[in-house]
């Protein structure tokens, strides 16, 4: 009995393993006229860009040409500064002027992300501990921990600051919102209470609405109120005053900033890896290689082969950066 057992569980798994759906598009066009090569392979990869296995980084302007260092990846940048960090908790603050570091702070764990603005930097660690630190008097401001959290989803969002205040999502599923004046003056926001993967996946704004996502709900704060919505969110982008979705059963979801749904599209089976919005069109790149170019109405789309996707992929500007490739999105259509 035990071996008749065994042997159909072994055919359960079998069936299981061969029943993987991917997306198969009808038809799909060549975009070998939008792309072009870059000397580089991407070996991490952060929200706000990505770090090559040449020792440069992918950030808001594309590949730039300053050393990282060994063993240290690319968090963040602003116009003066690179933000980089290495496993044992160095955070490494770049001059861009002169490509050399400015400064070296022992955070003493490893930094999942951070963001700088006006020589102050916020920063959250593996172990949901959260900081600011003052790049002129190499001081920190305040440090202090946030609940324990037990899984992390890799698409951690950096902090944003507002005027004078600083947004952190942290890694448990809340937002934590300081005023940089007194931060003892402190607001909590939960997105989210999930026990594992339930990080902040994405954090930012329209005008002065605030958005942010874990892997399960989105919630809007502005003059309207607090919104959610919930669904299995592979990615999120915003495009002219709207928030599109793109979840992992293959939907794309258009919801304006009250979080009502204006307009959806399914592409069956598809696994998002990337996706945004620029101008009128949006691009989003599936796990098997096409990138699915539509309207921002989800009523014309193109779709373009690439190849399977082998490592890490990020769009910047209007570029897609993959497996040492450059697609120029801007020369692709949806007509």
């Amino acid at each position: 009995m035990k071996s008749i057992l065994s042997i159909i569980s072994v055919l359960f798994l079998m069936v299981g393993c061969g029943s993987k759906k991917y997306f198969e598009p009808k038809e799909t066009f060549n975009p070998s006229k939008a792309t072009s090569s870059y000397n580089g392979k991407i070996v991490d990869m952060t929200r706000d860009g990505a770090s090559l296995s040449n020792g440069f980084y992918i950030g808001k302007s594309g590949v730039v040409n300053i050393k990282l260092g060994e063993g240290y990846r690319f968090l963040n940048e602003n116009s003066n500064y690179v933000l980089t960090t290495n496993r044992d908790g160095i955070l490494k603050i770049i001059d861009k002027k002169t490509k050399t570091t400015l400064r070296k702070v022992d955070l003493q764990t490893p930094v999942v992300s951070a963001s700088i603005k006006k020589g102050v930097v916020a920063y959250i660690l593996n172990d949901n501990s959260f900081g600011l630190y003052r790049v002129k008097t190499n001081k920190k401001i305040m440090q202090n921990r946030s609940q324990q959290s037990f899984a992390v989803d890799t698409r951690a969002s950096s902090p944003m600051f507002v005027d004078n205040l600083v947004v952190m999502p942290m890694l448990d599923g809340k937002l934590i919102i300081m005023d940089l004046r007194n931060t003892n003056n402190a607001k909590v926001i939960y997105i989210s209470s999930a026990s594992a993967f339930n990080n902040i996946i994405f954090l930012s704004r329209i005008g002065n609405t605030m958005i942010s996502a874990t892997a399960n709900k989105i919630i809007t704060i502005g003059n309207a109120g607090e919104n959610e919505y919930s669904a299995h969110i592979s990615e999120v982008a915003l495009g002219s005053g709207k928030i599109y979705l793109f979840t992992k059963e293959g939907d794309v979801i258009v919801l304006n900033q009250q979080l009502k749904k204006l307009n959806s599209h399914k592409y069956k089976f598809a696994h998002f890896a990337t996706a945004k919005v620029i101008g009128d069109k949006i691009y989003a790149l599936d796990q098997q290689g096409s990138l699915i170019v539509t309207n921002s109405k989800l009523t014309y789309n193109r779709i373009y082969e690439l190849d399977k996707i082998t490592e890490p992929v990020i769009i910047r500007g209007n570029k897609l950066y993959k497996d040492g490739k450059i697609i120029n999105l801007s020369k692709l259509s949806y007509e």
